[in-house]
Parts: structure tokens; C-alpha cells; sequence
């Protein structure tokens, strides 16, 4: 970063200190404090204790924020990152024993490189711990590498869920133009897989063991997922975009086919079936919910607090990239039942949503001047 970059990043940190910023929105529950701007391209967030959130930025660092204070320098440590079009670093959580072990999982785009072989780029999977003075990554280990490694620069998915078995989710992009991969089980483009948090693979994955199935792959037929959390079922929920029309929330569970390029609500970009343009198929999953046209989805959480008042409490909140607006979706026996768009003057992508520690939430804007955003009751 040049020394003009630096100088503006520091500034937008120093007024920071100043009474937070309200913006337009469209709900009377909520009211909007901007707790950090200038951000670039941020990506995902998370809570490190004591007021401190970790925030990656898709152009390749993690930085830290805390209210009232200026926006740390890039934390050292970081693996090598490829970064371009969608690609970057992406998705980020802590350990459930984090205020133990200070162990963090972050996912990113990796170029194929003396260790993996090959030419490319491809998700993969990293752990570090988070020293103590905060500045900087230990202990950096590979847990997984997407395969193929395949020359693109989208969908490559990036979402991270801690399961309550201490394995971890991880959503993984179709690659765009490698689509029909995605019904095949000799890769990882267009899945979901499960790893313990040694990188190995968990004996009960449902391929394990296969002829010609990787052991890490958890479900199959999805396109590009941005959004995955855990839900108040204790089961994992995602989201991914679908192509001209067809975004989908699921439920992916072991073993089973969530359709995609085969069945979709969605067309080809500038119009057109794709494939035989069937939305059902025998064996493969329909969607809990749908957008047509697309809302571009990304970022997901559950609300567990009464922050908002009870009527929001279990509810599922999305982010719209295409939009700009925060979705609030009320769920009946596991199925969506009325959506409220929160935030429509935003005016901001929304790329990742959070709630945190105090029960409120959190929402990051994918602009190059990107803001961490805490949403607060009307009240």
C-alpha cells in the first residue's frame, strides 16, 4: 500500500472516534452505527473478544477493528493469496474454544505452488493461531486444498461452519465454467465437504470409502455458495447464487444432490435453458426457498437474541450484493414464510452478516470503501 492509500485508510480510522454515522433504512426496528469505513472489499467477519472483530478483505488482508479506535495495519502471516475477480481472501471464523486455543479458520483462493502441483487456482482451507499482541498469524497450517485446481476467477464458494462434533463445513464453487463437474464425485467443484480440524476426513462422511469418490465431499449439485450458518436446529443451512434467476437457500445433508446444472429456477446469463431446463428431477433436492430474479446472495445468520423484540428471534437474515438491502426471513417448520427487506437505501453491497457477542447484528458492505456495520433496536 502506498503511502497516499495509508494516510486516507488513517484518516477514515480517526474519524471514527467521532459520533457514529446513522444511515437511511427502512425499517423502524433499526437504527445504523458505522463502526469502521474505508475498508477494502471486506469480505467476512469475526468476533475476537473485548469489543475486537477480525475482518478479512477480499484484496488480501485481515485486519482489526475495534469501536472507537483506528482500523489496525494488516496482520502479518498470511499465507500466499491469489488475488483477482472473485477470488482473494474470503471467509472467516473463530474456534468455539477460541478464548482457549485463539484459533482462527479462514478460507481463500490459492494458486497451485511447489506443494500442491498442478496449475490454477482453487479454495482452500487454513487454521493459524492469533498471537497475542494481535498482530499477526502462527502457526499456519493447510488443512484443505479444493481439487482440481482449475484457471478461473469465480465461484469459488468460501463459507465456514463449525459443527457442534468439532468438524467444519466448508462450501466450495462449481468454478463457473466447470458446472457439470458438480455432478461427479471424482472432485470438489460444486460442493460441500466436512474435515475435522486436523484436515483429515471424518470416518462417517458418506462417500468415504467410494470407488472414485473424495472422501471430504459432504453433498453435491451446488453452484456457488456464499452463505452457510448453523441453524436453530443444530443443522447446517446455505445459500448460493443461481445463475440469471435461481438463487436458493438448502439444507444440504449427507449424501444427497442438491441438483444443480441439472435442475434449476434459473436461466442462462442473457437468457435460455440450461440443459433440458427441468426444475425437478427424481433424486435430487428441491430448494427451501428461492429468488427469481436473483438477489445475489451472501452472508447468512441466525438470530438466537430478543435484541430486536421476540418476533425476530430464530429468524434468518441474507445480504443482497445485486440489491443492496438486508433480507429477514421468518421461518415456520424449517421453511420461509415471509421475507422483510431491511436497509433499502443502504445504497451498499452486502456481503456478510453476523450476529454478535451482545446479540445484535453485524453487516459488512463489499465496496472499496467498505463498512463494518452494527444494526441497533429502534429503542
Amino acid at each position: 500500500m502506498d503511502i497516499q492509500s495509508s494516510c486516507t485508510r488513517l484518516l477514515a480510522s480517526i474519524l471514527m472516534l467521532a459520533p457514529a454515522c446513522a444511515l437511511a433504512q427502512g425499517s423502524s426496528n433499526l437504527r445504523t452505527e458505522v463502526l469502521a469505513q474505508d475498508l477494502e472489499h471486506p469480505w467476512a467477519l469475526a468476533f475476537i473478544g473485548d469489543g475486537r472483530i477480525l475482518v478479512t478483505e477480499r484484496t488480501g488482508d485481515m485486519r482489526i477493528v475495534q469501536p472507537g479506535a483506528p482500523v489496525s495495519a494488516p496482520l502479518s502471516g498470511l499465507p500466499k493469496i491469489e488475488v483477482g475477480g472473485q477470488g482473494g481472501l474470503l471467509d472467516v471464523i473463530t474456534d468455539s474454544k477460541f478464548a482457549e486455543n485463539r484459533t482462527i479458520y479462514f478460507c481463500y483462493s490459492e494458486e497451485a505452488n511447489t506443494r500442491t502441483g498442478g496449475s490454477g487456482n482453487s479454495t482452500a482451507l487454513a487454521s493459524a493461531r492469533l498471537s497475542n499482541d494481535l498482530k499477526k498469524l502462527e502457526q499456519v497450517k493447510v488443512l484443505f486444498s479444493q481439487k482440481p485446481k482449475f484457471a478461473s476467477r469465480a465461484h469459488f464458494g468460501c463459507r465456514i461452519v463449525e459443527r457442534a462434533d468439532a468438524t467444519l463445513f466448508l462450501t466450495l464453487g462449481d468454478r463457473f465454467s466447470r458446472m457439470q463437474d458438480a455432478q461427479t464425485l471424482d472432485n470438489h467443484h460444486g460442493k460441500v465437504i466436512r474435515i475435522r480440524k486436523d484436515g483429515s476426513v471424518p470416518p462417517d462422511n458418506p462417500y468415504v470409502g467410494k470407488a472414485g469418490a473424495l472422501p471430504e465431499i459432504w453433498s453435491i449439485g451446488h453452484r456457488n455458495s456464499q452463505g452457510a450458518a448453523l441453524g436453530p436446529d443444530g443443522k447446517l443451512w446455505t445459500h448460493e447464487h443461481g445463475p440469471q434467476g435461481g438463487d436458493e437457500i438448502n439444507r444440504p445433508e449427507a449424501g444427497k444432490n442438491y441438483g444443480w446444472p441439472v435442475i434449476t429456477y434459473g436461466e442462462n446469463y442473457g437468457g435460455g435453458k440450461i440443459g433440458a431446463g427441468l426444475t425437478t428431477q427424481a433424486g435430487m433436492e428441491q430448494p427451501l426457498y428461492q429468488w427469481t430474479p436473483s438477489i445475489a446472495p451472501s452472508g447468512m445468520a441466525f438470530l438466537h437474541s430478543t435484541r430486536y423484540g421476540k418476533a425476530w428471534q430464530g429468524n434468518l437474515f441474507i445480504g443482497s450484493l445485486k440489491f443492496r438491502y438486508l433480507a429477514r426471513l421468518e421461518l415456520k417448520d424449517g421453511k420461509v414464510v415471509r421475507e422483510e427487506r431491511l436497509l433499502p437505501n443502504l445504497e451498499q453491497r452486502v456481503r456478510d452478516v453476523r450476529e454478535g457477542p451482545d446479540g445484535l447484528l453485524y453487516i459488512l458492505t463489499d465496496e472499496s470503501r467498505g463498512q463494518l456495520i452494527r444494526l441497533l433496536p429502534a429503542s
